[in-house]
């Protein structure tokens, strides 16, 4: 306030949108499901001669798909962008397309796993058709590194910016957003 009693718009705190505390544990919750993919990765095909690792990995990407899947009908049921309304068109539309990347993209690293798997126990451990498969699954991992890069490269920008985005995710290293 002033002294004249006038709010002091220069101080005012932005109202930011903050996500659910269940969309929150869905997000950190996959971060470390896709960290603890990455850490326990098959490195060669011939590994899933083990078959209680193939019913692992199996089941790993299934359940992944299923969680996954319902991460995204809560997402998009639920939550609104905490993107501020002034947000520039192409960002929206940039972020919007990197976040569905990623639900593309890590649906694909578990579909191409549970099909090498099949694929496997099947009998079916060389050839053109498994080959594709598996290059399938590391072009979508690949390309999961890089979208989850862009992702945090954002969220950087955003807690530079100050304009509530990363607190309304990150639990740490909290903002203080004025106009």
């Amino acid at each position: 306030m002033t002294d004249d009693g006038a709010m002091d718009y220069e101080k005012q705190l932005v109202p930011t949108r903050q996500y659910s505390l269940f969309a929150k544990i869905l997000h950190w919750g996959f971060v470390v499901l896709f960290i603890y993919g990455i850490l326990k990765q098959v490195d060669n095909i011939a590994q899933l001669a083990n078959v209680a690792l193939l019913r692992f990995e199996l089941l790993f990407a299934f359940v992944l798909l299923v969680l996954l899947a319902a991460r995204f009908g809560y997402m998009t049921k639920t939550q609104v962008s905490s993107l501020p309304k002034e947000t520039p068109y192409f960002q929206k539309l940039l972020a919007r397309l990197v976040h569905l990347g990623m639900y593309l993209a890590l649906s694909s690293i578990a579909l191409s796993g549970i099909l090498i798997g099949l694929l496997y126990w099947m009998g079916i451990k060389t050839g053109f058709f498994i080959a594709l498969v598996i290059y399938i699954h590391e072009v979508s991992v690949t390309v999961c590194y890089w979208l989850i890069g862009l992702h945090v490269a954002a969220a950087i920008f955003h807690r530079l910016k100050n304009d509530g985005v990363w607190s309304s995710m990150v639990p740490v290293w909290k903002e203080t957003t004025t106009k």
